[in-house]
């Protein structure tokens, strides 16, 4: 318990806390002050206790672990939530080893009870209220017996166990919790059976006992500075706000939405790279992504690491596509890259504590990412089907983009691939997808099934939107293309007006 409440012994004025500083002789700086400032985050904690605070809370308790913080302070203003929600913030808060407390400023009604005693000091500010703490139902209705019985002992075994140390504190959140508990202390009853506790600020200062300790608050100031003030000395410690920038506000919320933005995001992107130009596609998939990433950082999972690794991902799979078609290490390692950031974005790691690789650790990111590969997997199987030749693919491909009217060059390109039966042969692994060279031109290609290896003799299916479907009449392979199919300027470029290199280049 720290000695920098009021000098009264019973009721103190809020004037006389807050005015309390380092030269009050009722003050007694933290004697951590002697090897230099004190850092103290200062967390915000308003509305509801939802999803965005357990995000805020996880990602400034992380942050505070990573840069060694004194003190974490939680500036409270909460009407309740939801009680998954609250115990995962009290199981938070005990993993930093530094000073917890929280500045009621002004009201920790129900959820919000539980999280500020689960921090080592509880100041208040002069009109701060503190209790009405019983379980109910998101409608306002109450719990089943059952039901509510498992609850409140599981929040009551939580609150005794980190408050060993404050005499009356357990009893004091058993009795805002309970109606039907007697809070009694030196034979003065403060909370009769039949009611719920919530405490004042000036009620929560009280002493009793002997020797005689506050209720349950550690003082009563009019700021956080004068909170400090009393608590270190003044000019002995450095503020550090969390203040959410308005694009940090969005992804905050968009977080709900998480895997759904992943698996948008990917197809948009995979669109993108199937038609003429950079557009619509590549903007929104690009947006998508970032907002992801930008969401699970405000979460307090993703960290920049992961958008390094993921970007690294991309730029071995397009090393694959451009400079070394076939030879599949630089592709599978950017795709190993990619999905493993992918999912290493969804993970809870808590800096200095070691990983344990569990199902309880990856079920949930496993769950989205899963969830988010569907959505891009189902897209591009709709989006290939019925975007060629339709509206939606004349409105969004300009005809400037693709060398003129997108329709003409459709029926211009497909009148110059192969007809369906012609043989060529694999200038590359088809794993599914590579290069073929027909009749001296080289298109791009997808085995209709399986994998096709280089050299082998390959029979054209059929034509689509993004190049030919082939399958493999008989076997061959060579690890480089033959002599006689070698590539020239001349056998590789398709006539005057060809809308895409994708289907023949150099």
């Amino acid at each position: 318990m720290s000695n920098d409440e009021p000098t009264e012994p019973t009721e103190p004025t809020p004037a006389a806390a807050s005015q309390a500083s380092s030269d009050d002789p009722a003050v007694t700086p933290d004697p951590a002050v002697t090897s230099g400032p004190i850092d103290v985050y200062v967390i915000p904690i308003t509305d509801a206790i939802n999803k965005p605070n357990l995000y805020i809370l996880r990602r400034g308790l992380k942050e505070a672990i990573t840069n060694q913080v004194d003190m974490v302070l939680l500036d409270m203003d909460t009407p309740g939530g939801r009680v998954d929600y609250t115990i995962e913030m009290m199981e938070m808060l005990a993993k930093f080893d530094g000073i917890t407390a929280t500045y009621i400023n002004p009201d920790a009604i129900s959820a919000g009870s539980f999280i500020a005693s689960a921090t080592q000091e509880i100041y208040f500010a002069p009109q701060g209220k503190m209790g009405a703490s019983a379980v109910i139902q998101g409608g306002g209705q109450d719990v089943p017996e059952t039901a509510r019985m498992k609850v409140e002992s599981y929040l009551r075994a939580n609150i005794r166990s980190i408050t060993e140390d404050y005499p009356y504190r357990s009893d004091v959140v058993r009795a805002m919790l309970d109606a039907d508990f007697e809070l009694k202390i030196d034979d003065q009853v403060i909370k009769p059976a039949g009611e719920l506790l919530t405490l004042t600020a000036k009620e929560a200062m009280r002493e009793y006992g002997e020797p005689a300790q506050p209720l349950l608050a550690s003082g009563i100031y009019d700021s956080v500075d004068a909170l400090l003030d009393a608590r270190f000395g003044v000019g002995q410690y450095v503020i550090k706000d969390f203040h959410l920038t308005y694009s940090e506000v969005l992804a905050k919320w968009m977080n709900t939405f998480a895997p759904a933005l992943l698996g948008i995001g990917l197809l948009a992107l995979f669109f993108e790279f199937k038609t003429p130009g950079f557009g619509v596609f590549g903007i929104a998939g690009i947006v998508l992504l970032g907002v992801f990433f930008m969401s699970q950082y405000i979460a307090g999972l993703a960290g920049n690491e992961v958008i390094l690794f993921f970007a690294l991902g991309v730029i071995l799979v397009l090393v694959e596509l451009f400079f070394f078609p076939g030879t599949l290490i630089f592709a599978l390692s950017g795709l190993a890259l990619i999905f493993g950031s992918l999912l290493w974005a969804m993970v809870d790691v808590w800096p200095g504590e070691p990983i344990s690789v569990s199902p309880q650790l990856l079920a949930e990111p496993l769950v989205n990412l899963v969830f988010g590969l569907s959505i891009a997997v189902v897209g591009v199987f709709i989006l290939s089907r019925f975007f060629p030749g339709s509206w939606m693919e004349s409105k969004l491909v300009l005809a400037t983009a693709a060398g003129g009217n997108s329709q003409n060059l459709r029926a211009q390109r497909e009148s110059q691939f192969p007809p369906v039966g012609s043989l060529g042969v694999a200038v590359t692994d088809l794993f599914p997808s590579g290069r073929v060279e027909i009749e001296g031109r080289r298109y791009d290609a997808r085995s209709a099934l399986g994998s096709i290896d280089c050299g082998a003799t390959v029979q054209v299916q059929k034509a689509s939107a993004f190049g030919l479907i082939v399958t493999a009449p008989r076997e061959g392979g060579c690890p480089h293309p033959p002599p006689e199919v070698a590539a020239t300027p001349e056998n590789t470029t398709l006539p005057s007006g060809s809308p895409s290199s994708q289907e023949a280049q150099s």
